[in-house]
């Protein structure tokens, strides 16, 4: 089985981030890591591999790729500590500001040049439900249709068997059993698995590991302007406002009163 896990490299969330001149987010500024949703989705795949006999285990790869300049081998080396086989980051600079639909295509040709460099093809795709510096939640499906696979999206359960995949979801109260041949494309959500610490040997041993850098020369897709060019764009940003200082009042037996005053100057009662 080779399963393909997407992963990005974000910004720390809780970093002052912005748009620059150009209306892209400026990532330079700040620290990143590997986005947290993407953990379980790696998690997922290891414990797909780990649940097959020895045989086809040893047959076995669980793939991380990425779409982004060199920071984002940080993101791959992650994913080597808590366990995958390979990383391999798209870097084109085609492909800078390219939006989710243009990130969909990316992958979809990278996990395309896998099929064909093995002729083993690819059996699963499997995707956190979000990043968390954009949390559009979109890719997933945009790389299902750029593959025309099947889509088996926000998973909180997921059995492989048979070639087929079976899932399970909740979506507004309502539980929901979905399954499709494989290779499919299937996100999961956080509360599919815990992602495993990575001990000291991992550690150390990613920090050496290779990891293969493709451009879109070296894919089978189009390279006209148009395949990358952002169907949204940002035309104008505004920093937020600041807090208003925190209220503090010390209650002398007036508490009610104050906190009544405080509602009603607010128009909340």
């Amino acid at each position: 089985m080779r399963v393909v896990v997407p992963v990005k490299y974000v910004p720390d969330i809780q970093s002052d981030r912005r748009f620059g001149a150009d209306g892209r987010v400026v990532r330079e500024a700040a620290e990143g890591s590997l986005n947290e949703l993407d953990e379980v989705a790696v998690e997922c795949a290891l414990r797909l591999v780990e649940r097959l006999d020895d045989e086809e285990r040893a047959a076995s790869e669980v793939v991380a790729i990425t779409v982004g300049t060199p920071e984002a081998d940080l993101a791959l080396r992650k994913a080597f500590q808590l366990g995958v086989d390979r990383g391999i980051r798209l870097t084109d600079e085609a492909l800078a500001g390219a939006d989710y639909f243009a990130t969909a295509t990316a992958l979809a040709a990278v996990v395309r040049h896998l099929s064909d460099e093995s002729g083993s093809g690819v059996d699963l795709v499997i995707t956190g439900m979000a990043a968390l510096d954009g949390l559009g939640s979109v890719v997933p499906a945009l790389l299902a249709a750029e593959l025309d696979w099947p889509q088996l999206l926000l998973a909180r359960h997921l059995r492989v068997s048979g070639g087929v995949a079976r899932i399970e979801r909740e979506l507004d109260g309502v539980s929901e059993e979905l399954q499709s041949g494989i290779p499919a494309v299937v996100s999961v959500t956080d509360h599919i698995a815990a992602p495993r610490y990575p001990n000291f040997a991992s550690i150390l041993a990613a920090r050496n590991k290779p990891i293969g850098v493709l451009s879109t020369a070296d894919l089978a897709i189009a390279t006209s302007p148009g395949v990358w060019a952002p169907r949204t764009a940002v035309v104008e940003a505004t920093p937020r406002p600041p807090r208003d200082p925190v209220l503090i009042h010390v209650d002398a037996g007036d508490g009610g009163h104050a906190l009544v005053d405080f509602l009603v100057s607010r128009g909340l009662v």
